[in-house]
């Protein structure tokens, strides 16, 4: 839930840098999920229950064939082969663990807002695969999730925060009613999640600790994850989705590349 990137072209190859490096350190860490009866998908770092799954564990997916490719890598690096459960045999990737792979080819829920991910990676210059993880820990890419602090949408955004980052109320239309919508609520967390990308800047960790509990938490803690249960839990696993979401080093340096050249390109 935020209270409160990477950026493309500099941010594209910083936070695919941070994303190996922070991510390596926690390579024992376990994805547990499940996916209930409405079709909305739960992650956590530890099995909350009997019904959680063993998604993950170390550096090695749970005994479940990954399956063939069916989706194309596009300019930008994504929809890449760590979604499709292979890797290009030159980039020594790790590829995502097949279940959960299988959550993301199969849930219509994801499949309804992934263009809206990538546009908003686009404009606000965070990475998709941070964007997905995100949505997964948030909301399980439940687009009328409403907790019961008012965090609303795919993002789990506060409304008062919303405002803070440029959603304004409408004559008929309040800021809860916008980020009900999907687009919106992307674009709005994916605005705050740059800004606290660049607030943090190589600390991903905190940037994601900020947009669960707040920038004044990860300030008053000295600019360390904040000692609250729900935050720790939360950022590791996000943490962990992310790495293995993340594009092939080969495909995330193509594409750092043809954004710095679409960058000069421009007036």
């Amino acid at each position: 839930m935020t209270h409160a990137g990477r950026f493309w072209p500099n941010g594209w190859r910083l936070a695919c840098g941070l994303g190996l490096c922070l991510l390596a350190a926690a390579a024992q860490a376990q994805v547990w999920g499940r996916v209930d009866e409405r079709g909305v998908a739960h992650f956590a770092a530890e099995r909350l229950d009997e019904r959680y799954e063993l998604f993950y564990r170390g550096s090695q997916a749970m005994g479940v064939a990954a399956p063939s490719p069916s989706v194309q890598a596009d300019e930008s690096g994504w929809e890449t082969p760590a979604l499709v459960g292979t890797a290009f045999p030159d980039t020594g990737a790790v590829v995502a663990p097949a279940r959960l792979l299988a959550f993301f080819q199969v849930s219509p829920a994801y499949k309804a807002v992934r263009h809206h991910i990538r546009d908003a990676a686009r404009a606000h210059g965070v990475a998709p695969e941070l964007l997905q993880a995100v949505i997964a820990a948030e909301s399980g890419f439940d687009a009328q999730a409403v907790s019961p602090r008012g965090a609303v949408g795919l993002m789990q955004i506060m409304p008062e925060t919303a405002q803070a980052h440029g959603l304004n109320p409408h004559p008929r239309r309040s800021v809860e009613s916008q980020l009900a919508d999907p687009r919106t609520n992307i674009h709005t967390g994916a605005r705050i999640l740059a800004r606290l990308l660049h607030r943090f800047p190589e600390q991903i960790e905190l940037a994601l600790a900020a947009y669960n509990a707040g920038e004044g938490a990860v300030r008053r803690a000295g600019r360390q994850v904040p000692n609250f249960p729900e935050t720790r839990k939360y950022v590791h696993t996000v943490v962990q989705l992310y790495q293995h979401l993340q594009p092939p080093r080969g495909l995330q340096r193509r594409a750092a590349q043809a954004a710095e050249q679409q960058a000069l390109a421009q007036p």
